[in-house]
């Protein structure tokens, strides 16, 4: 039996919804005994009432790992979508997380990331700030809240056009959250 990948994603988000957590990445990695089996999971911001508009950065706890690992492998072995021997690694994206869909986007504006782009936008690829909006696929980043060393790697092009830049979300090749602590 061949591993359907997106048949165990689909398992991943059914338990997920019901702990009101978000599956963000299913990866398969490795051969024979050494295969693993990584799902990185965050908690959706939702309130105590279970509605939208919690906190959008309230991060996954290790005993939500822990539950979705037991109930999520316990599935994936009765309805046999894993075949042989894996390790399953549940975690969090993390601090500095990737962001790949517009939601995510959408869901952290007034966060600091760094951004990367296909095709150059003011002469430069490489931009570090906090997303002021996401609206109609286009991010508006305040590059003011750059550090010294993004500022040297932006150049004073993309810093003199007042210190704003629009970036259309097609555009955007790699994105990551940048910690704030």
């Amino acid at each position: 039996m061949a591993l359907d990948l997106d048949r165990v994603r689909e398992i991943a988000e059914r338990v997920a919804a019901s702990s009101g957590l978000e599956v963000v990445e299913v990866e398969f990695r490795g051969s024979g005994n050494a295969r693993m089996l990584r799902v990185f999971l965050d908690k959706l911001g939702l309130d105590k009432s279970g509605a939208a508009g919690g906190d959008p950065l309230a991060g996954v706890t290790h005993g939500d790992c822990a539950d979705f690992s037991r109930e999520f492998g316990t599935i994936l072995d009765v309805e046999d979508a894993m075949p042989g021997s894996y390790t399953l690694e549940v975690s969090s994206p993390g601090l500095d997380r990737k962001l790949t869909k517009a939601a995510e986007f959408a869901r952290f504006v007034g966060s600091r990331m760094k951004v990367t782009t296909r095709n150059p936008v003011n002469n430069n690829r490489y931009f570090e700030g906090r997303l002021e909006s996401f609206r109609e696929g286009r991010l508006m980043l305040d590059l003011s809240v750059a550090s010294k060393k993004s500022r040297k790697k932006m150049g004073a092009a993309a810093l003199d056009e007042g210190q704003k830049i629009g970036i259309e979300f097609a555009n955007v090749e790699k994105a990551n959250l940048v910690p704030e602590i």
